[in-house]
């Protein structure tokens, strides 16, 4: 995954992606670009930067293999936590018969006034 934050929590997601889960490569973007002020802030990434970025992810260069290589790691974990018996399907079970129990406790959604 290519990243290019450009505001607000884009640059924690970038951190998180590239140097967490190892699955980004950033195009180098450092500062924000604040709504209404994109001509003021300029060209923040040049097309030789960008060119450079994509080939290191998509050449088949070390790299880009383990970047995709991580991704499908990471999709695999994801798709056994929500099938059944995974820890996202039990904790979705729970809280469903939690709302649920809460629900039947109460007489309802509806509250009496």
């Amino acid at each position: 995954m290519i990243t290019w934050p450009f505001f607000a929590d884009q640059f924690f997601n970038e951190k998180f992606l590239v140097n967490v889960i190892n699955t980004g490569i950033g195009v180098g973007v450092k500062e924000p670009v604040y709504f209404g002020q994109e001509e003021e802030a300029g060209v923040q990434v040049k097309s030789d930067e960008i060119k450079r970025v994509i080939g290191k992810l998509m050449d088949g260069g070390e790299e880009g293999n383990e970047k995709r290589k991580r991704a499908k790691e990471l999709g695999e974990m994801a798709k056994r936590v929500v099938e059944e018996g995974g820890s996202s399907y039990l904790n979705m079970t729970l809280f469903i018969e939690d709302v649920m129990a809460k629900q039947a406790n109460s007489g309802g959604l509806e509250q009496e006034k």
